[in-house]
């Protein structure tokens, strides 16, 4: 007897469908948003926008604690480490990443490890720094829908679901801060410490800017908007270098964390 094969019926979600809803798109934003769709991690999302039932929400919680006991465990041992922030679009050839390996040298030949979100970038520059100078380095990643792989120069690898749980182990786990040219996620990181470190949450926790150029602008809107309308004191602010020389920054840090002793 032979078979018949029924026909199915068109899927949700096809590629005709798909085509149809990003006709008025430009097609870089199109395809940003398929890789959006395709791959988001609903999670964390879901976490902050909804409000579910009450064993939703007690069951996320709890899946939020595991994360926070995973991240501890990954890094009981680290000590005597540095977070070095920075954009993941610049490329080998920009003099911000060449910078940047020379920063993660430093820290390394000065015996810190060095910790970044471990993908492309003047992330894998500075971990590229600390193997060049012998060191150690470890990439604390967030699962994104268009993240980037780990870099090839990272000794150890951890990937985290939330947000807020990455942002308290870099913190946790780190003496200071070098904050190299960056957009929103390295703004948002330095803000944060900057707003721990106004609040005493943390004392005497060094930050280094790295490029004078680069942060000039906002040097100017600090100085500007913030402390000339006395929404900021200027004694607030006190606690962050800006340079473009690794040794001072190095040096700086040193001072910083010899104070807090």
């Amino acid at each position: 007897m032979r078979r018949t094969t029924k026909k199915r019926p068109a899927r949700r979600g096809s590629s005709r469908t798909k085509a149809d809803a990003t006709a008025n798109l430009s097609t870089d934003f199109a395809a940003w948003r398929g890789k959006l769709v395709k791959g988001l991690r609903e999670e964390e999302r879901l976490f902050l926008e909804a409000v579910g039932d009450r064993r939703e929400e007690e069951a996320r919680v709890l899946r939020i604690t595991r994360e926070f006991f995973r991240g501890i465990a990954a890094l009981d041992k680290v000590r005597n480490a540095v977070t070095v922030f920075g954009s993941a679009r610049f490329k080998p050839r920009s003099p911000y990443y060449k910078l940047t390996v020379q920063m993660g040298e430093a820290l390394a030949g000065a015996g810190y490890t060095v910790i970044t979100g471990g993908g492309p970038g003047l992330m894998e520059a500075a971990n590229r720094g600390a193997r060049r100078g012998g060191g150690k380095s470890i990439g604390i990643n967030i699962k994104l829908p268009h993240e980037q792989k780990p870099n090839p120069y990272v000794d150890r690898f951890i990937e985290l679901r939330y947000f807020f749980v990455r942002k308290v182990m870099l913190v946790k786990y780190s003496q200071a801060f070098v904050v190299m040219p960056g957009g929103l996620g390295t703004l948002d990181e330095l803000f944060e410490v900057a707003t721990l470190i106004q609040t005493g949450k943390l004392r005497k926790f060094p930050v280094v800017l790295m490029g004078t150029k680069f942060w000039g602008r906002m040097r100017s809107f600090v100085r500007g908007a913030l402390i000339g309308s006395g929404a900021v004191g200027r004694d607030e602010l006190s606690f962050a270098k800006v340079t473009d020389d690794p040794v001072e920054a190095l040096e700086f840090i040193r001072k910083t964390l010899a104070a807090k002793e």
